[in-house]
């Protein structure tokens, strides 16, 4: 069977460019040709097909085969290019091999055409998987690069979260309690305001990191994406303005998944902030829910799962993305807005929560032609629970027990204590898990709530709630923790059943989860 070929000549004579033709064909190949003889007619036969080598003749009326390497040069240097001519004199033809040909063949003795065509033709292809295996190399590096870089970023987030989140409550809870007593007349107001605005930026900020390194904590439930997304609609016309017009398109009969719905709402948000961010004078966001079978994995890293998903779609009409800038959108700290408009944390937050919560993230944008992302979560048959959320103040949410908290940051034992006082709880502190169990084994009175830190000196939150509930099962336990979920999945606390505050934590937050434990 003939091998096909695909053939450039260069030559001013159609009868010698046939002569190649037939000694191609008598050595076994099928060519595909097309003959040129000035500069633009190569260009453009370069550009726009396709060819597996150039056969010239040295010389022609207004063209040569220097001029042709040239042309090659300029468009396709590793086109393999064979000088076919009639005798030019050896200085000339080694000249020409210096300059880019890769062989000289004589017109009068063609015998050679076949032999240096496939020679060309082995050494191409060599040259092709090496430049091949060299681009793979170099992803592979820049894929270890960028994870290197993620972890680290994420080791330091981690590692600064304990210590900047018990920094935060502290903040946050004493700007809110004393807001909580001020009027606004009150010229200290404003300021006070300011102090609680920032604390909550750098709150969410931390949250980000955490997020985008896939280090914080998440409380999986399973839930309809169709509601969560409905209870949002409102929400989301309010961020996006009235100049842009927002349709949601849910799928009948969806699925459940599985995931925290805080975080959840962070990924719409985001996402509907990037779209709206990318067009300038209005137009349209869709968001699109659907059951989707995924037979191959979706994402980047190739790691997705197959089976039945339930897809979140959010696509605009804005100015869109090229390859270079999609290459980057899930990289901390990279945007395009100008400064001070971003963090370029809003996409690697996205990021990190859909990866933490087992799924998949995709993005197909063209220059203006908008951008569409598509989130990926597996599909469960769980059934939703019914959630039952008690709206209350902070005035209705007081009481009379008795509650212990271990804490070993005095700051933050010092604001719960303060606040679940002014609330009317008994409470009484310890500052570590060995003090705790002492107090435990000499009060009378009985114990109805421990609130403890997870990561204590010595005995850890965990061990001291298992001893506890061997001297009172009837004790409701409470754990806080300004660590990250890997920290505090090796105390092995973390699951569905488990009351849990992250810090940093508001007062309210506060009094609300010790009033829910204890009514449960």
């Amino acid at each position: 069977m003939d091998l096909d070929l695909r053939v450039l000549c260069v030559d001013d004579s159609e009868d010698d460019t046939l002569l190649l033709i037939r000694a191609l064909k008598s050595g076994g190949y099928n060519p595909q040709y097309q003959r040129v003889d000035t500069a633009i007619d190569m260009e453009n036969a370069l550009k726009n097909e396709n060819w597996d080598i150039v056969l010239a003749d040295y010389s022609m009326p207004q063209f040569s085969a220097p001029d042709a390497l040239n042309v090659l040069k300029n468009i396709n240097p590793d086109l393999p290019f064979i000088i076919v001519s009639g005798a030019i004199g050896e200085e000339i033809a080694v000249s020409a091999l210096r300059e880019g040909a890769r062989d000289f063949i004589n017109k009068d003795n063609l015998t050679r055409l076949i032999p240096a065509i496939q020679r060309e033709l082995r050494e191409t292809e060599v040259r092709r998987q090496r430049a091949k295996a060299e681009a793979d190399k170099k992803n592979i590096e820049e894929q270890l690069f960028q994870a290197q870089k993620m972890e680290a970023i994420g080791r330091l987030t981690g590692g600064v979260a304990h210590d900047f989140n018990n920094l935060l409550t502290v903040i946050n809870g004493y700007s809110e309690l004393i807001l909580s007593n001020m009027t606004k007349e009150d010229p200290n107001f404003e300021q006070m305001q300011l102090i609680r605005q920032a604390g909550r930026r750098a709150e969410n900020l931390t949250r980000q990191l955490l997020a985008f390194s896939r280090k914080q904590t998440l409380k999986p439930v399973v839930l309809d994406l169709n509601e969560l997304l409905f209870n949002m609609e409102k929400i989301l016309h309010r961020l996006i303005g009235e100049d842009i017009d927002l349709i949601a398109a849910y799928a009948d009969n969806l699925k459940y998944v599985k995931a925290d719905p805080s975080q959840l709402e962070q990924v719409v948000l985001n996402l509907v902030i990037n779209s709206r961010d990318s067009m300038e004078k209005g137009g349209r966001i869709l968001i699109e829910t659907d059951n989707v079978y995924l037979d191959n994995p979706v994402d980047d890293e190739k790691n997705g799962q197959t089976g039945l998903h339930v897809m979140l779609s959010i696509s605009d009409n804005g100015i869109g993305m090229d390859d270079t800038i999609k290459a980057k959108i899930f990289e901390p700290f990279f945007t395009t807005k100008e400064k001070g408009k971003g963090t370029g944390l809003g996409l690697s937050t996205v990021y990190g929560i859909v990866k933490q919560s087992g799924g998949s993230i995709v993005v197909d944008s063209e220059p203006g032609k908008g951008s569409t992302f598509k989130v990926y979560l597996k599909a469960i048959e769980e059934e939703v629970k019914p959630h039952v959320d008690h709206h209350k103040t902070s005035d209705q949410l007081i009481g009379d027990e008795t509650i212990l908290i271990v804490e070993d940051e005095n700051a933050v034992l010092d604001l719960m204590m303060k606040v679940l006082d002014q609330h009317g709880y008994n409470v009484i502190q310890s500052f570590s898990a060995e003090e705790a169990l002492s107090m435990i084994n000499d009060l009378k009175e009985p114990i109805h709530i421990l609130l403890t830190d997870v990561v204590l000196p010595g005995m850890n939150g965990r061990e001291l709630a298992d001893k506890i509930l061997k001297i009172n099962s009837k004790i409701k336990i409470v754990y806080m923790s300004g660590y990250t979920d890997q920290v505090i999945g090796n105390e092995g606390i973390l699951d569905e059943a488990t009351d849990y505050i992250q810090k940093p934590f508001s007062p309210f937050f506060l009094l609300k989860k010790v009033r829910e434990v204890l009514d449960n």
